[in-house]
Parts: C-alpha cells; structure tokens; sequence
C-alpha cells in the first residue's frame, strides 16, 4: 500500500526532483528532457513504475526525518527495536553536471543490517532497461534514449529485474550509494563524490537562505516554503512548476487526477510578491522574463499554462499500464486545460507586469507593445464565456472571477500611462473599466444571497471571489464583499478549510466525485479576515493551515480535514506562495494583499486593523 502523500518529502537540483518516502522510498521518474514533456516527475504508489527502496532489515521502532536547515539536504533517522539506529541522508547535487540522487546510509548505534532494492524502469514504466556491470564498480542501465550509471561500495546482484543489495552499517560507518541520469548516446559520466556533493549543496542552499529578507513571526515556515519553491524552478528556463508530480488525486480512487509539471500564468502575481517580498529579485525577473517568452506571439494564442521552456503542446494521455496511487485512474500526462479560452490569465499578465514596474523590474520597450496587443484582444473578448479560473471541463459560462480579472487587465493598463507615462488609449480604457466593474456588481451579485456567484445567473459560491478585494475590484470593507466572504465561511469552509465551489460534479465541472479543500483559496480567507479588521481570526486559521503541514514543512494541493490527509499534487507551489504572502500580510503593514489591493485606486486600510 502506498504511502500518504504527507509522508514523503522533496529533493532536487533544479533540473528535476524526486519524493522520499518515510519509508526510506525514492520515486524518480521523468527524467531531464525537454522532449518527455516535463523535466520533474515522481508518479507514487507501485514499484511497478520505478522505485529505489532502502530501510533497515530490522523491526523499526520510530522514523524521524528532517531537512538540515535551511537545506532541501534530508535525513532520516530510523529507530530500531532494542535501541539501534541508522540514519540515511539524501540530496540531488546542486553543481554537478548530469542529476543524480545521493544517499548515505550512516550507522548511528548498534549493528544495523540494512537491505535496498532499486527497481529502475523508463517512459513512465513501460520499459525494463539493459543493465551491464562496470569494471568500475555498480553498473549502467540504458534503454532508447534514457540512461543511469549507479554506483555503490555495497555488494549487489539481481534478481527479478531488481537490483539487491544487503550490507550492514555500525556506529560511525557511512555507506554511499549515487544514481546519475544521462542520455545514453553520450559517454557515461563521472558519478558525484557523496561526501563532497553533501557538503556543497548544505553550502549552496544556506547561502542562498542568508538573502531572506523576511524576519517575521512565522519565518521557518516562510524560508521552507522558499525553498521549495526555488526547487520547483527549472534553472534553465527560470520556469516554476506547479508541482513535480502527477495524477496524485483530488478524491481518493477518484478520476481528479492532473499533471501539474508544467507553468501556470494564473500564478504569477503572487509568486512575483513571494519573491519580491522576500529579497529574491534576481528568481522574480528571471520567472518575469520566462512569462514574457511564453506569452510571446498573438493574444488569441495565450495559454493557460506553458511547459518548461513555453512549450504549448502539452496533448493529455492515459497511461493505462499504470495502477495509479491508491488505485485512482487515469494516470495522465500532458494536461488539456492547456487548450482551454480562459480570460482571467490576460489580467494576470497585465497584472504580474504592471507589479513588475512597479518595484523598478521594468521591461524593454517592446514589453508594452505586448501589453497594447493583450488590450486590444480583451477589449474585443472579454464580454465571452470561458472556462474559468478552475478549469472546468463543462459548459464555458460567464464566470464572474473571470470578468473580475478582465478588469484588472484593463485597470492595470490604465495605470500603466498614467503612472509611467506610457502611451494609450486610456480615455477609453477608463470607460472599458467603469463598464466591466458595472456590470460585474450587476450581474455577478446576487441580492437574495447577498452574495457574489459562481457565474452570472448561478446561485452557487465561489471561493474565487475571495481575490476581488486582493486585486483592488472593491475594499475589503465593501458591504458585498463582507457578506461574500460570510456566505463563504459558512458554506464553503470547514474549520477554515475552504473548497473551491459549492457545486461540484458531473452538471457543473464535467467530472463525477468531489474533492478536498483547496488549500490556496484558504490562505486568502486569512487575507480577508485581516484585510477585514478580523486578525485574530486571520491568526487562528493562518496556524491552523500551518497545521497541515507535513513533519518537514512541505503542503500539497488539497486537504480533507475530515479525514485528516492531503491530497492532489504534492508539494504545490501555488499553496507555499500563498503560505508566504499570508505569513507577510499578517506580519504588518507592506502585504502583498495591501499592495496589489491598493491598485484600484485609494490606499487600502493596513492589514490587521479597521
């Protein structure tokens, strides 16, 4: 049976990434090519697709596991019955040239037998690779285009077609095992020393730390989520993915289950603010100029979400040869919201853009002429349905967030010439505004609810709309805004929990089954309530969200906060983004909430006061 998805943790080099598992388990797969789709991949759940297994030989009393700190370097220690222990120590090497996973098997007391089995299959398990021995010691394993060189001092056979090694481990002895990728028509490449691979990317890792500027309350749970968000990005391209997993399920044994190793422009604003929040200018301009090269070509052409280096075919398939975690199927690849017309990603744009400018990261000249076509596209579109902000597989519809964005597109480009001076048509960008706010307040509010909705006409909710007082379309203290956040407290939330919608299935989204609480749209009813005045409530639920947590501070999509597990991608770039904009809001004044709010025009009341 496959573990939770709260018991692994997250390793990698900024090219790809692997989970471990409590369990000593190592899932890697994918590995780094552009032409597989995505670079970062762990699929969970059956040795079947590929597994690197070590643990002790020995009954197992209690697992303790932490990451050095301020690492992504991670050790386990395993507390063996009568007293042993053995601790085991993982990372991806930061400088070495080709990715490859270390691990030290250090003995801690007592003489400990150990036992590893690793289980290397290609194309997402369908391939058994040829495995030859070295003269060199350990041995390669190539298959088409993929390759592995593995290397160890532990004696090793096969068996099954399955790599075994038994071995033993006292107090003080340290055993090293490597696995590095390469494509198998080059050379076999030189393996990292473990020791010195360790003790660089410890090095490399603080040093990187050592530029937080955030001194906050919550300041672990910030750098963590920092962390592991500058594992998500691909060095390469400055791309952040939204997760390096995919098919973990949003209900388990469910068909909720999406590839999230890809980009999404839907993220960009706040992850901008995380960066620039924190003092990391460089990662923001680099994740601004990967927007900008994925944006690039015709309005009408801009997607939802791109590949690592702005490929646009990402074709979704089933992998049918696969189990799945926890049996839930498909296993997809490949994501077809990609193909989807939604309208808020162009405010989103606009929006990271303007942002930008804003603290002094200004574009080239030709940024603008980008911008004057996304305008003149959404000044001829914005009135269509889409398919919304939740990618829905149904009916498009007039969904109120989306029209909300469009006017923060349009908002943004009007404060573009009038705070930059850029040239524009900002006459009639101010009546486009004025129109899309009115009709937004008249066809988006439902009176008998008291509330804003789903989509024009619906009487369904909508945790989306907790963003409209985030992005500036009406003060926190509006009257339609305080009863919208209330009907959402209280049919939305569970202890704070907050689900995406009310009406979830097959009529609404196209799909059967329900999901957990999205965890990202529970950090911005934090920023409500304390853009509400409402901080020890903000307080409350921001510790509580904490609270979910795994042991090592990693957080996924989702949460069912009935039976107390995570769900969906794991760990999710979008839920630590909003985990550091929160912990920012509700450490004073200068939020991220505050500044994009006070966009629409007046300053907004300081978080955390009336």
């Amino acid at each position: 049976m496959a573990l939770r998805i709260e018991d692994y943790a997250l390793i990698g080099d900024l090219r790809t990434a692997a989970l471990v598992g409590r369990d000593g388990s190592i899932d890697w797969l994918c590995l780094p090519r552009f032409d597989s789709g995505a670079c970062f991949a762990a699929l969970l759940g059956s040795a079947e697709h590929g597994r690197w297994q070590l643990a002790p030989n020995a009954p197992v009393q209690e697992v303790r596991r932490a990451y050095r700190e301020h690492t992504l370097v991670l050790e386990t220690e395993f507390q063996i019955r009568g007293g042993g222990a053995v601790r085991v120590i993982d990372c991806m090497p930061l400088e070495h040239k080709h990715s490859s996973i270390v691990r030290i098997v250090e003995g801690v007391r007592g003489r400990i037998p150990m036992r590893m089995e690793l289980v290397m299959r290609f194309d997402y398990g369908s391939v058994v690779p040829w495995v030859r021995r070295r003269r060199e010691g350990g041995f390669t394993a190539l298959a088409g285009p993929d390759a592995l060189v593995f290397h160890s001092d532990a004696a090793f056979d096969s068996r099954d077609f399955r790599t075994i090694a038994e071995f033993t481990v006292s107090p003080g002895e340290r055993v090293p095992f490597t696995i590095t990728y390469f494509p198998s028509h080059r050379s076999v490449p030189s393996t990292p020393d473990p020791e010195q691979a360790v003790e660089a990317s410890e090095r490399l890792w603080r040093e990187w730390c050592g530029h937080c500027q955030y001194h906050g309350q919550w300041r672990d749970a910030v750098m963590r989520s920092l962390i592991t968000l500058k594992a998500l990005t691909y060095a390469p391209t400055g791309g952040i993915v939204a997760a390096p997993t995919t098919s973990l399920p949003e209900q388990p044994g469910g068909v909720r289950n999406w590839d999230y190793r890809y980009c999404w422009l839907r993220d960009a604003t706040f992850t901008l603010y995380a960066l620039l929040a924190a003092g990391y200018v460089g990662e923001a301009r680099v994740w601004r100029e990967w927007l900008l090269r994925a944006a690039a070509g015709r309005p009408e052409d801009l997607k939802i979400l791109y590949g690592l280096a702005g490929e646009r075919r990402l074709s979704e398939i089933e992998l049918d040869w696969l189990p799945g975690y926890e049996g839930a199927k498909p296993v997809r690849i490949g994501n077809a919201a990609s193909d989807q017309f939604q309208l808020d990603v162009y405010g989103e744009v606009m929006d990271m853009l303007h942002v930008a400018r804003t603290h002094g990261l200004h574009p080239r000249e030709h940024v603008w002429e980008l911008q004057r076509a996304l305008m003149e596209f959404l000044e001829a579109n914005w009135h269509n349905p889409d398919d919304g902000i939740w990618e829905v597989r149904g009916t498009r519809r007039h969904f109120t967030y989306s029209k909300v964005m469009a006017w923060v597109a349009v908002d943004r480009a009007v404060k573009a010439v009038e705070r930059f001076r850029l040239k524009g048509p900002v006459e009639r960008w101010r009546r486009l505004r004025a129109e899309i706010h009115e009709e937004v307040c008249r066809n988006g509010f439902d009176s008998e609810r008291g509330a804003f909705t789903q989509f024009y006409g619906s009487k369904a909710l909508d945790a989306s709309l907790l963003l409209m007082p985030l992005v500036g379309f009406l003060p926190p203290d509006d009257a339609r805004v305080r009863t919208t956040v209330a009907a959402i407290e209280r049919e939305l939330a569970v202890n704070g929990f907050v689900t995406r919608y009310s009406e979830v299935g097959q009529d609404v989204d196209g799909l059967p089954g329900r999901e957990g609480a999205f965890l990202p749209c529970s950090f911005w009813l934090v920023d409500n309530l304390a853009m509400q005045g409402r901080n020890d409530d903000a307080r409350r639920l921001f510790e509580g969200l904490l609270g979910v947590c795994n042991d090592v501070g990693l957080v996924s999509e989702e949460y069912d906060p009935c039976a107390k597990r995570m769900l969906g991608n794991f760990p999710q770039a979008f839920t630590h983004v909003m985990l550091v904009n929160s912990a920012r809001n509700l450490s004073g004044a200068g939020g991220p909430a505050e500044h994009r709010g006070a966009q629409a025009g007046e300053p907004m009341p300081r978080l955390g006061q009336k």
